[in-house]
């Protein structure tokens, strides 16, 4: 979340002309990856827990490569991007982690059941 409130933060500094373009696109990627991973632990399934943290991961890499492309397009520089990107690897890492930690305990439970 503390990613989504930065990108909100910084695309505050995009043109009016990019409000439904550029930083519709980025802010809805932003809110899309705690959503996503809320969704997947409120579903109470491991596999849909893995599938809505994957789709997280594709918010996380679309927000990144937004912040890259408004350097390109002058409306950010690379230090205001600096953070948010470092954000993103952060958050990327948890994300990685977490599903990890998930797809060792499906494992874990399937080797369980072939033994019972």
């Amino acid at each position: 979340m503390d990613l989504a409130e930065h990108v909100y933060e910084i695309s505050k500094k995009f043109p009016g002309n990019e409000l439904y373009g550029l930083v519709s696109q980025i802010r809805r990627a932003a809110v899309s990856i705690p959503s996503n991973i809320a969704e997947g632990h409120g579903r109470k399934s491991d596999g849909d827990f893995v599938r809505f943290l994957a789709i997280a991961n594709g918010s996380l890499r679309e927000v990144e490569t937004q912040l890259l492309l408004a350097v390109r397009l002058g409306y950010l520089n690379e230090n205001e991007i600096t953070f948010g990107v470092k954000m993103c690897s952060e958050v990327g890492m948890l994300i990685h982690g977490l599903k990890k930690t998930i797809l060792n305990r499906i494992k874990e439970e399937k080797t369980q059941d072939r033994r019972m």
